[in-house]
């Protein structure tokens, strides 16, 4: 499935490059330059919408006079009934030398559903029975914040290391007129290190890949554990040195145990977007 979605995403750079005009294709050339188009900017915005599966799976124990009530792992796609929609990405990049980049990027991740349910649920001690209708959402803000250095620069391509900061902030709430509403919340920034390289097929069409992550083991300490795992390839059209076009295909691999609660969420899936350079 994955080589299909790429090989669909390579031919289609490849019909938009060629589509383009002969001096947009290659855009106007800096005098004493040989960069490849789109490769003279300091400041990158990007726009991108994100259609990924969703495969979140969260248990939370109960807390107080509930302490000691372990909690269900809860499938809030098969159990609850969430759905994959299309999400919003903002990314956001400042460039003061060749080689330096400072990177930002936002990503508001909310899932809504009803359902009626068909295997009994246990969330914050709370008991959910079979047959009785139950309102979901989750609300999941992921934040990145970047340095990269090109360590390996030229004219047609590059290869770097990243530094990010991740932050994480998810709630999911479970409500019914039965129960009540009962929520989960977790965040906690998370350092990472990444590697990140890109390659221009044509002088106006690159391939951009790119993965960082971190890991806590959970014999550091049984009681917490958690990875963050990013990966990202995507392919670039640059009509002229402003103005560009994205394909790409994103996984994002989050998983966190703190105590008697834990969670993993999963996102994957292509995108699209435009990237506009100053």
């Amino acid at each position: 499935m994955r080589i299909r979605l790429l090989t669909t995403m390579s031919a289609i750079l490849v019909a938009l490059a060629l589509a383009s005009p002969a001096d947009a294709q290659y855009g106007a050339r800096h005098f004493g330059s040989d960069r490849a188009t789109g490769e003279t900017y300091n400041v990158e915005v990007s726009g991108l919408f994100w259609n990924p599966t969703p495969d979140i799976v969260l248990s939370s124990a109960g807390s107080g006079s509930l302490a000691g009530l372990a909690g269900t792992n809860i499938n809030f796609q098969t159990d609850l009934g969430i759905e994959k929609k299309k999400l919003n990405q903002l990314k956001l990049v400042l460039r003061p030398g060749t080689k330096h980049k400072f990177r930002f990027e936002y990503t508001p991740i909310q899932y809504t559903s009803q359902a009626i349910l068909q295997t009994r649920l246990v969330f914050n001690g709370q008991a959910y029975n079979i047959g009785v209708p139950v309102n979901t959402e989750i609300d999941w803000k992921a934040y990145r914040f970047g340095y990269e250095y090109d360590f390996a620069y030229h004219d047609r391509g590059f290869v770097g290391v990243l530094l990010d900061l991740k932050y994480t902030d998810i709630n999911a709430s479970l409500s019914s007129t039965f129960v009540g509403t009962e929520f989960a919340h977790a965040r906690a920034p998370i350092p990472a290190i990444g590697i990140v390289g890109r390659g221009y097929v044509v002088p106006n069409v690159s391939i951009t890949g790119e993965f960082s992550g971190f890991r806590l083991p959970n014999s550091v300490d049984q009681r917490y554990g958690g990875k963050y795992y990013d990966f990202d390839l995507y392919g670039t059209v640059n009509f002229n040195d402003h103005i560009g076009a994205q394909l790409g295909y994103r996984s994002l691999d989050v998983y966190y145990k703190v105590k008697e609660d834990q969670g993993t969420m999963t996102l994957r899936g292509p995108y699209f977007g435009a990237v506009a350079r100053f």
